[in-house]
């Protein structure tokens, strides 16, 4: 048997299988960077998670999420975080460019990123939590050593209440795990929830809170080339010098919940919603306030869902467009009306369990969405009063005082025509046929009528 044929075929393979890897290195490197900017809210949480997936089916070399943030809400905040936890590519928090900041959600990000960066100009801190209930529930700082914690009592602020401590120490807990988990500035950490604090770039890269200040993405690349870290795929080496560095946009659904997730868009929705139904209850038939005033109240609906709403607001809001619209129908005199603007306003108040900048509803946007309500009722009772006033066309009352044209008639009885009708008319006077006369009463379908000319 001659081995020669096998062997041709043996070093094919091992040649093809070289190409493959060869090629499989020589594919282009790719960091995909993710805008993270503005207040941190459902869209951001789920453009960020969707273009974690991607950048895992693409293949990356690293993702940089380039922040700049005031803050946001708690729990959009730990969906980022539990997908960065969960990427099995490189991520990397980039606080940029300079002037930019990652304030209170943007700080835990940074701390749950394998790689934390920040370029010169930039800060982070401030990761106290904002207790539900607005800024008079925020937690007050802790008792300074040396003082009795007892001998104060009476003169702390109602604030520093149970629930607040609670926010208080789960946030400590919870930074402090993501700052043991990477082995950053643990102590920095719980200072930044529990007493605001904040650090510009150089300070935090000195204190061991960041891994290192870039100026931009290009120098960070050039940084991190070669750097060992650890995903949840296992440790990873970069090799980011000359990679293609892709900015990810946000699409049509990012865009679409970042506007119908505004708490202001989403009480306009809600608002719309109800008057269309209304409007096509009222009009049965015009098919449009229906389609429109579902299609909204739905849409508002899903939105406040995905916010820390208090559905008592959200009672409250419909409960005083119920009165409000109710005014028009029922002789209350106001009150049902006056009733409903204020309950209107209260719900829109408490409509948004949070304090976070950016997701609160301004008191303008309420005001004028009352007084909106306020004309749409005015309007309606205008309405009434004037439809109220206008002659009767239709039914008995229609025929009194109307003229029509003696058809036939001899000896006070005949027929007439009337509205382009033949009516069996009795007079008291002589009919003649042609004669113009007045329909002075009706009864069964007999008129009582009167010639013209007798009344003058």
């Amino acid at each position: 048997m001659r081995p020669a044929p096998l062997l041709r075929v043996i070093a094919f393979a091992s040649l093809a299988c070289s190409l493959g890897i060869a090629g499989a290195g020589d594919a282009p490197r790719v960091i995909s960077v993710i805008p993270v900017t503005g207040p941190i809210g459902p869209a951001t949480a789920d453009f960020v998670q969707r273009a974690l997936e991607r950048a895992e089916t693409d293949g990356v070399e690293l993702v940089v999420l380039q922040m700049d943030t005031p803050g946001g809400l708690d729990t959009s905040m730990r969906d980022i975080v539990k997908g960065v936890l969960a990427a099995r590519v490189p991520v990397a928090t980039y606080v940029a460019p300079g002037g930019a900041r990652a304030a209170s959600a943007g700080t835990y990000i940074l701390y749950a990123s394998p790689i934390a960066a920040m370029a010169p100009g930039t800060n982070l801190g401030a990761a106290t939590p904002v207790a539900i209930g607005g800024p008079d529930a925020v937690p007050s700082a802790p008792t300074p050593p040396g003082k009795d914690k007892d001998a104060d009592k009476g003169e702390r602020p109602a604030k520093d209440d149970a629930m607040s401590r609670k926010q208080m120490h789960d946030s400590a807990a919870y930074i402090r795990g993501l700052a043991q988990l990477h082995g950053r500035n643990v102590e920095w950490a719980e200072r930044a929830v529990r007493e605001a604090v904040s650090l510009p770039a150089q300070d935090a890269l000195a204190q061991h809170v960041i891994d290192l200040v870039a100026t931009d993405v290009p120098d960070l690349a050039r940084k991190l080339d070669g750097r060992k870290v650890r995903t949840a795929a296992g440790e990873r080496v970069l090799a980011t010098t000359g990679a293609t560095i892709i900015v990810a946009a946000p699409d049509w659904r990012t865009r679409f919940l970042a506007i119908i997730t505004h708490p202001s868009i989403a009480l306009i929705l809600l608002t719309v919603g109800f008057y269309g139904l209304v409007f096509e209850v009222m009009n049965p038939g015009m098919v449009l306030p229906g389609v429109v005033g579902a299609i909204a109240i739905l849409i508002g609906m899903y939105a406040l869902q995905l916010l820390p709403t208090n559905y008592a607001g959200v009672a409250l809001v419909l409960l005083g467009l119920s009165f409000i619209v109710a005014e028009a129908f029922v002789p209350a005199y106001g009150s049902l009306g006056i009733g409903g603007v204020i309950a209107f306003v209260v719900g829109a108040m408490m409509l948004i369990e949070s304090d976070v900048p950016g997701f609160g509803v301004p008191g303008s946007l309420i005001a004028t969405l009352a007084i909106t309500s306020l004309l749409f009722l005015f309007g309606i009772a205008a309405a009434a009063m004037k439809a109220r006033r206008r002659p009767v066309v239709t039914g008995r009352e229609q025929m009194i005082g109307s003229h029509g044209t003696v058809v036939d008639g001899a000896d006070g009885e005949g027929w007439v025509r009337v509205h382009s009708e033949l009516w069996r008319a009795r007079s008291t006077h002589p009919l003649a046929s042609g004669q113009t006369v007045r329909v002075t009463s009706k009864e069964g379908l007999v008129l009582t009528v009167v010639p013209t000319h007798t009344e003058t």
